[in-house]
């Protein structure tokens, strides 16, 4: 069966629509300006991979971005690792993100904040830059600099965006991880960068449960002995706040700065605003350093022109402050849209909640995972039919391949009429390699395309592009978003080895992936994961897109099991509630298997386990998995798992059923 086959049109946009949006007036405008005539998006992108240059200046022109001073040049250097982005640049990240808080948009909402413990919170742009100006104040008040870390336990709200902002306003770098992490996991993060400010709320709610976090939290600012000072934010509002001497309440902190203005302290453009981290699941997490200038004209490109984000829009993106995502919905700021945020159980008080806030709050574009996509596919939802979703053109789906079946609810029970953009990167460049578009249709099955200026291909073995096929997703050529290194990396031995040794001078990302005729994308999960029965290569997604499709089943893991030099197929699965793994399921899922994919992609060994493990971010932990079957003697770090109790659970059911080496 060809891709095309495989691969229907769900959605197409008219040429009326894609001359509307922001990318259809870019490709406008950069014709007007010389370039060009680009006939469709594929010209347009190879275009961008072929001038780099002029690609990234004309971003930056178009989208508006603010700088002290300008650049001398686009790109000094072009090496990888290495590249110099904007030398001679001056600017400030949170006065780019702030840039709509005067004027007639002040008064617009900037954030519209939801979580269980609170009422809902509704602050306007001038607002929030009021408050940034105080916070900043206070800050500086207690001899925070350029430079400092500002690190946040937060929730997905608004003074997670507001600290961002008054810390990266007075040039220090903000760090965050959410509050749901044990103190040892985050002191594993946080340990690293020597934080000299600390935000931290007093405990969240999550599922109807009010989970007070002073004692733990008191135990984290011990452990973090260069603080000079801590906020502690009323999460609960009935609850002690964080107790300490060296603690101010955020009321008061507020108060103290009151009047105050941002001072957008101009930085160079590589200059560190975040620091993220690697899911640390063997061992102290990677810190992750992006630049100022980079990301923000990355995240400029990718939501203003590929999300068609605007200042009369309303954007909701479900995550949490340990994702790379929160990060991703902050940069909205930047086009002026209302940032809706969404701090606790995506299922509470009931998995329609988010698809009620959608319709309430009037959301334009609405952000969430691939597993909570299958969640409402398989409890039969259907928002398209009870909520009035008119406003909703785009729904954003990552964190894991989203399968064909997903598609098909999306399109006849969830969103009709939106544009289903399946977007694919990750936190080494806090923003995506391939991703959607409003100038191309939507394929079932597909990621749209590559996104403009990367210059994304898929590698074989032999380090040269496959012409069809999958193979290693790589970059070829530098993106203004990836790293400007790793903390405490001064040689940048660690970074080099991350992205570079596969294969020298091409960013090598992990992922297994393939582009078909058309210019779309399949990813197949990540390539460290691949498994290699009878020395074919397999990626994990290709059997997951035909296991959890089942109704039956809930969740489900695959690993490859080393024995006698070959690999067995080792499939894990948790039923759905009320059901049971029978004979005669065992039977269907090994024939839809066969039937889907191939006969090669059959488990040897499908076995019933309680739960899966994943990440705090969300992403199942296959690789933990596949040592614990193959005897690895290396540790995992339990504190990186949303769950690892799970761990426990599968290796006793592996036990019984004789799968663990022995010895």
């Amino acid at each position: 069966m060809s891709v095309n086959e495989q691969s229907p049109i769900v959605w197409s946009p008219s040429e009326s629509d894609q001359a509307n949006t922001r990318m259809g007036r870019f490709r406008t405008w950069l014709e007007e300006q010389g370039h060009g005539p680009f006939a469709d998006y594929h010209a347009l992108h190879q275009w961008s991979v072929d001038d780099l240059e002029s690609f990234w200046s004309s971003v930056w022109d178009y989208c508006g971005l603010v700088s002290a001073t300008p650049a001398q040049k686009v790109l000094g250097k072009q090496d990888m690792p290495g590249a110099e982005w904007f030398p001679g640049m001056k600017l400030n990240f949170a006065a780019n993100l702030l840039r709509h808080a005067d004027g007639e948009h002040a008064s617009k909402e900037a954030v519209v904040a939801y979580c269980e413990t609170r009422p809902v919170l509704r602050r306007s742009y001038g607002e929030l830059k009021a408050d940034v100006g105080a916070l900043e104040a206070f800050l500086r008040s207690k001899g925070i600099q350029k430079g400092d870390r500002v690190a946040g336990v937060v929730t997905n709200g608004y003074e997670a965006l507001a600290g961002m902002l008054a810390a990266t306003s007075l040039g220090a770098i903000w760090s965050s991880a959410s509050p749901d992490f044990g103190v040892g996991a985050i002191l594993d993060r946080f340990g690293q960068i020597e934080p000299s400010a600390l935000i931290v709320v007093n405990g969240y709610g999550y599922g109807g449960k009010v989970l007070g976090r002073q004692e733990e939290f008191a135990q984290l600012i011990a452990g973090l002995p260069t603080l000079k000072c801590v906020v502690s934010v009323q999460q609960l509002p009935d609850a002690a706040p964080i107790a300490g001497e060296r603690v101010t309440t955020w009321d008061d902190a507020i108060a103290f700065g009151a009047g105050e203005v941002p001072s957008y302290t101009p930085v160079d453009p590589d200059h560190p605003v975040y620091i993220l981290y690697s899911s640390g699941t063997t061992g102290k997490p990677k810190c992750i350093v992006h630049g100022t200038a980079g990301l923000l004209v990355n995240h400029a490109k990718e939501l203003m022109l590929h999300g068609d984000v605007g200042p009369e829009d309303r954007f909701l993106y479900f995550t949490t402050c340990g994702w790379m995502m929160w990060n991703w919905q902050a940069s909205a700021l930047l086009t002026g849209a209302a940032v809706i945020t969404v701090d606790g159980s995506p299922g509470y008080p009931s998995l329609s909640f988010l698809w009620d806030t959608v319709a309430e709050e009037r959301v334009t574009h609405f952000g969430t995972s691939a597993r909570f996509i299958a969640g409402c596919r398989k409890a039969e939802m259907a928002p398209a039919e009870t909520l009035d979703l008119s406003r909703l053109r785009v729904v954003f789906s990552t964190g894991s391949p989203l399968l064909p079946e997903d598609y098909d609810w999306v399109y006849s029970q969830g969103a009709p009429k939106a544009l289903l953009g399946s977007i694919a990167g990750g936190t080494d460049i806090c923003g995506c390699f391939v991703g959607s578009t409003p100038l191309l249709p939507v394929r079932r099955g597909e990621i749209q395309c590559r996104f403009l200026g990367v210059d994304a291909v898929a590698y074989g073995d032999d380090g040269k592009p496959v012409d069809q096929g999958r193979g290693e997703l790589v970059c070829r050529q530098p993106l203004p978003s990836m790293p400007v290194a790793f903390w405490d990396d001064a040689d940048g031995e660690r970074y080099r080895d991350a992205y570079f040794d596969t294969f020298p001078g091409v960013w090598a990302h992990g992922d297994f992936i393939e582009f078909t005729e058309h210019g779309g994308a399949i990813i197949y999960g990540r390539s460290d994961a691949t498994l290699n029965p009878g020395g074919v290569r397999i990626g994990t997604a290709e059997i997951y897109r035909q296991v959890e499709t089942e109704a039956a089943i809930k969740d489900s893991i695959v690993v490859g099991r080393q024995i006698d030099g070959d690999v067995e197929v080792v499939l894990l699965v948790v039923p759905a509630d009320g059901q049971e793994i029978t004979g005669d399921l065992l039977k269907q899922l090994k024939a839809q298997i066969r039937k889907g994919a191939s006969p090669r992609h059959v488990p040897k060994h499908i076995v019933q386990v309680p739960d899966i493990p994943y990440t705090r971010s969300g992403k199942k932990v296959e690789l933990a998995v596949a040592r614990l079957i193959n005897g690895s003697t290396k540790a995992d770090n339990r504190d990186a798992l949303g769950n690892p109790e799970a761990l426990d659970q599968i290796r006793e059911r592996l036990a019984e059923e004789n799968l663990l080496p022995i010895g």
